[in-house]
């Protein structure tokens, strides 16, 4: 199947033939450490760092040795011959795993920040589109009182911003390589070569370690990718419920001779959003594995390996795919203000009930009298589809504490949004007020 939002990027990250290629410089790095430590002499470094893996030979070999790391060193000394013996000097397999997947964590880093930057920007476009367009506001999925859906796409841009935050913190927990040996002692191989190998691979020293990097670091970048799959999914859900047909205020884009169903012509479904809904909930569980993943016994054992083969690529494959997608939506979303302004206007005034209320209590009545006043207009209303300012205008006991014109007064859409300059300002998505 052809999708427009394939990540090949992301792909080649976590592919066999980078890892194996990344697991190569994490052992070139290390004899280079060992040269400068004197252990290896010049000449054979330099035959060293012309060292190849064979994938396919490395397969062959697994068959037999069923250990990756073997199979891989076989798949290069048989190349070069006596000076491959320098390879793999005082480490374990580990050391060269976890340091060529924090490597693998680098390159993939790069690409979901640069994915959320721009979903990030896509956001802010929208919002400041819509900075002073009217819409409904739901509690419930009841209306509430009018917002602006400027101000509902800022509060999704604000909040993907501090989960961009949380991903760059994340990423520094894993951007960090191990070269301490067989249980994090340096007993075979000194603390100045692990220094020296994370230096030129440009990864932090793992400053304490046993066989492996510890698994809580993991656990939390891959729990912050669940974390922003779950925006992600909450800002989809709404576009999904504002797209119904009894509210149709937004539209994801529908692309020309797109079909939105095998029987019915007529549809135009969500199925970007809903398609970002299913994958959040993939990398969910993903974050329970990475927990689990974290208690391994002593000072190592391989019950976390075979499970983070499968959560980590999948995971930053699928939150790099449902960004692609997200950005897509926003930035081609179809907006339809004057259906916004239909669907306030539905329940024929209702959503004044709290201002009127206030204004009562303001003019002296006793909140739980005014309370029952503005309720059973609110009622009226609502049952028998009447205007509720008409109600209210009809109603002797709200009139005799505020007049006609006080009440229209009160019937004013703009008392709802005149704060949101203020809240564009304090984000930074307007220019700050200048005191005078």
């Amino acid at each position: 199947m052809i999708d427009r939002y394939s990540r090949p990027a992301m792909k080649r990250v976590w592919s066999e033939e980078n890892k194996c290629q990344k697991w190569l410089e994490v052992e070139l790095a290390v004899c280079e450490a060992w040269t400068e430590e004197g252990v290896i002499p010049l000449e054979d470094m330099v035959l060293l760092r012309s060292a190849k893996y064979n994938h396919q030979r490395m397969t062959e070999i697994l068959v037999t040795v069923r250990h990756e790391t073997n199979a891989f060193l076989t798949s290069i000394t048989e190349q070069i011959g006596p000076e491959g013996r320098w390879l793999h000097l005082g480490l374990t397999s580990s050391d060269k795993l976890d340091t060529a997947m924090g490597l693998q964590f680098v390159e993939a880093g790069d690409l979901l920040l640069q994915d959320m930057d721009e979903a990030i920007e896509a956001l802010r476009g929208q919002a400041v589109r819509h900075k002073d367009t009217i819409m409904m506001g739901r509690t419930h999925g009841v209306h509430a009182e009018p917002i602006t859906f400027g101000l509902k796409v800022a509060l999704w841009w604000e909040e993907l911003r501090r989960q961009r935050a949380r991903l760059v913190e994340a990423l520094a927990t894993v951007r960090v390589g191990k070269i301490s040996g067989a249980v994090g002692t340096h007993a075979t191989v000194p603390p100045s070569v692990e220094d020296r190998v994370c230096q030129r691979l440009g990864l932090d020293v793992a400053t304490v370690s046993n066989q492996v990097v510890q698994r809580d670091r993991h656990a939390h970048f891959i729990l912050t990718l669940a974390l922003i799959a779950a925006s992600l999914e909450k800002f989809a859900t709404e576009i999904r419920s504002l797209q119904r047909t009894e509210i149709h205020e937004l539209e994801e884009p529908f692309d020309e001779g797109q079909k939105g169903s095998s029987s019915m012509p007529h549809k135009r479904n969500p199925e970007l959003s809903e398609r970002i809904c299913g994958l959040a909930r993939l990398v969910r569980g993903h974050s329970v594995t990475a927990l689990e993943n974290v208690a391994l016994w002593g000072e190592r054992d391989i019950s976390h390996s075979s499970a983070e083969r499968i959560i980590i690529p999948d995971a930053c494959l699928a939150v790099d795919y449902i960004l692609s997608i997200f950005t897509r939506v926003i930035k081609d979303l179809r907006v339809y203000p004057e259906r916004m302004w239909a669907n306030i206007e539905s329940s024929l005034g209702l959503i004044f009930s709290q201002r009127v209320l206030l204004a009562l209590v303001d003019k002296g009545m006793a909140r739980e009298d005014a309370y029952q006043i503005v309720q059973r207009n609110a009622a009226l209303g609502w049952d028998n589809h009447e205007d509720f300012r008409q109600l209210l205008k009809s109603d002797a006991e709200a009139t005799a504490y505020l007049s006609v014109e006080e009440l229209e007064e009160l019937f004013d859409y703009s008392y709802y949004t005149r704060y949101v300059d203020d809240t564009f300002q304090r984000l930074g998505l307007l220019p700050a007020k200048v005191a005078v």
